[in-house]
């Protein structure tokens, strides 16, 4: 009670935009995870996730080398995210080509050692904890605007393309049997979960987007039989991980994002369990 409390607080308007931001990406985290769910790609998710730090150290290497002020690490992030994820579609899949476990693997990996290396060739002192574990209080109105564009971008594609990406998750060979262009929209579908990851980084970080792109989705998937019932029962345990997480770590004065992962496992594991 005491962070519904805070909230009408006339002062503590940061904590609404943070609430609104966090709703908002229930959205997102609610219809991208269902397709990663589906679609059994969150290793794949987690590796677009994790490869993001490479960007995110090289834009922080730009910045001070050369001294680009409006640089945002994030705009390394982008780049990295969507590289990484063509990468392992467009090399890991189809016959002759390298195993996509090992793509996953190399991108993962690779992505978080450049990051490193990157930070450490920066002069100064960077702490990336932020980037790593995120900080939904720190979000601003420019990360609501960004979010609820994504959400819009996410809602017009899936409202168009509803029945093909159902096909290809479900049933690859029979939709390239019937001429779809399964190439095509399987990397649209990895652009778009590339994109989102970069963007909710700011709300959990790289090390646990992944969760939220799969745990409210798992869950919803214990109680849905059609893939629409599934991203929206997905969306409103996102909500709800994201509310309690928040009211949580508000009024135990823990960081945010480890108790909204926490958050989203109890409401996995508990009904799984007696499932």
């Amino acid at each position: 009670m005491d962070f519904f409390t805070a909230l009408s607080n006339p002062e503590n308007a940061f904590l609404r935009q943070s609430l609104l931001v966090g709703l908002f990406s229930s959205i997102t985290f609610g219809i991208i995870g269902t397709y990663v769910i589906s679609r059994r790609i969150s290793y794949l998710a987690g590796a677009v996730s994790h490869s993001v730090l490479g960007g995110i150290g090289g834009a922080l290497w730009l910045k001070t080398i050369f001294r680009i002020e409006w640089l945002d690490p994030l705009y390394g992030a982008l780049p990295a995210a969507l590289i990484s994820a063509f990468i392992i579609s467009r090399f890991g899949r189809g016959p002759g080509k390298q195993r996509e476990d090992t793509m996953i693997g190399a991108t993962w990996a690779i992505g978080m050692a450049l990051g490193i290396i990157f930070v450490d060739m920066t002069p100064g002192y960077f702490d990336i904890t932020s980037y790593l574990f995120g900080d939904i209080l720190l979000v601003s109105s420019r990360d609501l605007l960004l979010i609820i564009v994504l959400d819009l971008i996410i809602i017009l594609f899936v409202g168009r393309f509803y029945y093909t990406l159902m096909a290809i998750c479900f049933d690859e060979e029979f939709a390239r049997l019937r001429g779809l262009k399964v190439d095509l929209f399987y990397q649209l579908l990895l652009g778009l979960t590339a994109v989102s990851v970069v963007l909710l980084i700011r709300i959990v970080g790289i090390v646990m987007v992944i969760a939220m792109l799969t745990l409210p989705a798992a869950t919803a998937a214990l109680y849905s039989k059609t893939l629409f019932r599934m991203m929206l029962l997905a969306t409103l345990f996102s909500a709800i991980a994201i509310i309690c997480g928040m009211s949580i770590s508000y009024c135990a004065n823990l960081a945010s994002g480890p108790v909204i992962i926490v958050s989203a496992g109890i409401i996995y594991f508990l009904p799984a369990a007696f499932k």
